[in-house]
């Protein structure tokens, strides 16, 4: 010890005191302060700051034990509230911060991951009734990938989402049955596959694989272990001296706020775990109920949590099947795969080289300053080019994929487009170009085209032929002027056209598109409508949550209000005159159908005339015959943008619509219990969907239990790259006459335009009746 440290005892006018060494006038080395209030501080100082190892007790009976930075809470130790509870981990500026272990004071255990006082990353929860949680946690919630195994044995192993289960996963019960499928805020919502206890299921392999989110489905909590804690002792830069009164008085009331609402935040009850909810107890009890029937296998399907469809199926001939299946579908892929150019890690090399030259792109267009489009902009000339050697060179890193050239179209034009659809640059590289990478997507079509996934769904990309690419090329000035004209077009949203090049001259083109399917609203069924009837239909063994279904699959009528199918068909006729006069054909109609369950299960046994579409109240109404949707699940009501959340994405971009239902006022759609949206053309369109009834007997072993559904369409206009005069298989079709007379193929751009229009005027979306 320094000659100028001394060992002193210091009272002060506000009835602190202070007993410990010294230095100047600051306390600095071992020391004990007493603060009038009655908390006690004992261990290092320094520079009039707690910092050190040291031990503060408050008069409520709290304690601390451990380290101290600069006057706060910092590094490793363990803090006892007043309560009983427990807390021993790692600390960040008098908050939980890193690995830490918390025992409630009601016995339930936390240990895992904190961040600044909050439950974030990979933990455990134990429960005092026996239940218990291990995964992913996120702003004190349960969310991200985890296991959940209840006291009375089931077990459930998939995605959570703000503390409710929330994508894809599996649910075992205690007697042994299963359920493989997908949830929507704690609610079953889509198809899925019950399992009943005693019938074979699949293995532990075969679940991994099932799952629609390609996360592997770990159905054994035991293998679930949190890390090994290693409390890592960090402390804070130096900080300024501040007078040893105010300093005290700071870390005292601090902590004593700490001690004070620790109790906030201890009950389990932040942690949401629906195991006594009605839900989960009529889902344990149906497995028991059907435990019996072991040679049977169902496939069903929910609408928030309500079953609306029950298949049955015998689980003993499904593995031939599937085994034909798989055979048959080898050789479609090895036919279909018109670039086997990588060898088995295609799909790698792909993607990783995509993120390269995008990056790379986006990263050297941006700092360019801002200007409007011009002529050349569109020519042979604009084009960046460049080399990605695997070493890498004075311009592009080194990568682990193979030596590609890489070469990006016309890359103004589409910087101004990403500006158009409001796109920030540094949002649109890491949506592709993050660590979490892109996702393969199968292909709805029969293109044989790959299909990428952004990694937060906002992007679709999708590899192009040699003639689709010279199509998007030709048509790329009117596009422009077209969206720029439209901002309420449907027309697919297009962000970049690239192509890749290997050293043998191997080529591979890309386009980056906007995927419209990425909704707050779980997508139930989707369907690609051409106004056809020639094969648009989808054998059944080939469906599964995520096909896209065809024009012969479609059961519904749409019944909307009159304002927003107005403004649907004035758009789709604009926009069907533009592709027109590109002579582009064979383009669809993409459409995704949110189904909305009723808010009640009355309407299982109403009869049909009491489930139609609900007319509002008002002699116009009646006199002029028109439908308005104002249905159960779904509310029309005046726009408030301070409501809603108005920021675009890559589907969204336009006016709020109007509706004729309240008095031609922009609208939102409220989803009671879900949200608020804000309704625009294409998306969060409310309407209502009639089942057509067919006149062929049900099977007994299918149950449809509606006839009536509230939706919410989401839609968009794709597939714009088949140009007429480039179809060569035109000459074949007209000379073949096998065609129905329906058959889109055969007609010229402008009787395709008509018919589409007029299919989905009488068919899809028809006018309401006149009484």
């Amino acid at each position: 010890m320094e000659d100028s440290e001394r060992l002193e005892e210091k009272s002060f006018s506000n009835g602190d005191v202070y007993i410990g060494k010294i230095k100047g006038i600051l306390p600095h080395g071992k020391g004990k302060y007493t603060w009038s209030e009655g908390a006690v501080y004992e261990g290092d100082w320094v520079d009039g700051k707690l910092t050190g190892k040291g031990v503060i007790t408050w008069p409520t009976g709290a304690k601390y034990e451990g380290e101290f930075s600069g006057g706060y809470l910092h590094g490793h130790g363990t803090f006892t509230h007043s309560t009983g509870c427990i807390y021993t981990g790692g600390w960040r500026m008098d908050a939980y911060h890193g690995i830490g272990r918390k025992e409630y004071s009601n016995s339930d255990i936390y240990e895992g991951l904190w961040k600044e006082g909050i439950r974030e990353g990979c933990g455990s929860y134990s429960w005092e009734n026996g239940n218990m949680y291990i995964g992913n946690w996120k702003s004190g919630k349960i969310d991200g990938r985890g296991v959940m195994k209840w006291a009375n044995g089931d077990i459930f192993d998939g995605c959570w989402l703000n503390g409710l289960k929330h994508g894809g996963g599996v649910y075992r019960f205690a007697d042994g049955g299963l359920y493989i499928g997908t949830w929507s805020k704690g609610l079953k919502d889509g198809k899925g596959t019950f399992y009943p206890a005693g019938s074979k299921q699949p293995s532990l392999k075969k679940l991994c694989s099932l799952n629609s989110d390609d996360n592997h489905l770990l159905l054994n909590t035991e293998k679930h272990t949190t890390p090994k804690q290693k409390f890592t002792r960090s402390f804070s830069e130096k900080v300024s001296v501040r007078g040893r009164s105010k300093s005290s008085r700071q870390i005292s009331h601090r902590t004593s706020s700490l001690d004070a609402n620790c109790s906030l935040q201890d009950p389990a009850g932040d942690c949401i775990c629906r195991d006594s909810s009605p839900t989960l107890s009529h889902t344990f009890n149906e497995s028991q109920s059907e435990a019996g029937i072991n040679s049977l296998v169902y496939e069903r399907e929910y609408m928030q949590g309500v079953l609306i469809m029950e298949r049955i199926r015998n689980y003993s001939e499904t593995p031939h099947k599937n085994k034909r299946q798989n055979k048959f579908n080898v050789k479609q892929v090895k036919k279909n795969s018109w670039i086997d150019i990588f060898g088995g890690r295609r799909s790698y090399y792909l993607k990783l080289n995509l993120q390269l030259g995008i990056r790379y792109t986006v990263g050297k267009i941006t700092p360019v300053p801002a200007r409007e489009v011009r002529s050349s902009d569109f020519g042979d000339r604009a084009r960046i080019r460049m080399y990605f050697p695997k070493e890498g060179s004075q311009l592009t890193p080194p990568h682990c994929s193979i030596d590609f050239y890489w070469k990006d179209y016309c890359p103004m034009v589409f910087r101004n487009l990403r500006e158009m659809f409001k796109l920030d640059a540094a949002e649109y590289m890491m949506s592709i170009c993050g660590d979490s990478g892109l996702r393969d997507i199968s292909s709805p079509g029969k293109s044989g085209s790959i299909f990428f996934l952004s990694q937060d769904d906002r992007f679709v990309i999708k590899t192009l032929k040699k003639y689709e690419l010279k199509v998007m090329l030709n048509m790329l000035p009117k596009y422009y002027h077209h969206v720029g004209s439209y901002e309420n077009t449907l027309i697919t949203k297009f962000f970049g056209l690239h192509r890749i090049m290997l050293r043998g001259g191997k080529k591979v083109r890309f386009v980056v598109m906007g995927n419209m399917f990425c909704t707050e609203l779980h997508i139930h069924r989707r369907y690609d409508l051409k106004g056809s009837t020639q094969g648009r239909y989808t054998k059944e063994d080939k469906i599964n949550s995520n096909t896209t279904l065809k024009d012969l699959d479609l059961k519904y009528e749409f019944h909307m209000d009159k304002k927003l199918r107005e403004s649907l068909f004035k758009q789709i006729s604009l926009d069907c005159m533009f592709l027109e006069s590109q002579h582009i054909i064979d383009y669809s109609l993409l459409l995704g159908l949110h189904f909305r369950a009723p808010e009640n299960l009355k309407a299982l046994v109403e009869p049909p005339r009491l489930m139609q579409p609900q007319l509002r109240s008002g002699d116009d109404a009646h006199k002029q015959g028109e439908q308005l949707i104002i249905p159960k699940g779904l509310l029309l009501v005046a726009h408030e943008p301070s409501v809603v959340n108005t920021a675009p994405g890559p589907h969204i971009r336009g006016n709020t619509l109007r509706a004729y239902s309240i008095g031609d006022k922009q609208v939102d759609l409220l989803l009671p219990g879900t949200a608020r949206l804000r309704v625009q053309l294409g998306v969060n369109m409310p309407a209502q969907a009639t089942r057509k009834l067919q006149q062929d007997k049900v099977e007994e072993s299918e149950v449809e239990l509606f006839e009536v559904y509230d939706v919410v369409l989401y839609m968009g206009i794709i597939d714009i790259l088949q140009e007429y005069n480039m179809k060569k298989k035109l000459e074949h079709a007209c000379k073949s006459l096998q065609y129905d007379p329906m058959t889109i193929s055969v007609v010229e751009p402008k009787t395709y335009a008509e018919r589409f229009i007029n299919f989905m005027e009488k068919k899809v979306f028809p006018e309401p009746e006149t009484p």
